[in-house]
């Protein structure tokens, strides 16, 4: 599929395959809709933006309510881990 072929490419074009990569759309219907026969030319395209990397890095947060001990105190997780 060459949807692109003949149009002059803009950084509309450009922007609009970003957007759709960062909406979720698979890398491969970009690939097809820009006409490039790799995938890797397509990767470009999917380098994360900044709101990305803060909604990996919001993912990340860590609890911070004490659980009452560490991790080597847990008896039966202990015993699950040493039986093998």
């Amino acid at each position: 599929m060459l949807a692109l072929a003949g149009r002059k490419i803009t950084p509309h074009v450009i922007t609009t395959a970003s957007h759709m990569v960062f909406a979720g759309i698979d890398i491969n219907i970009v690939r097809a809709w820009l006409g490039h026969t790799s995938v890797d030319t397509t990767n470009v395209y999917a380098e994360i933006s900044l709101k990305m990397k803060a909604e990996a890095m919001a993912l990340c947060d860590v609890d911070e309510t004490d659980s009452g001990g560490t991790w080597k105190e847990d008896e039966s997780l202990m015993a699950f881990l040493k039986s093998y």
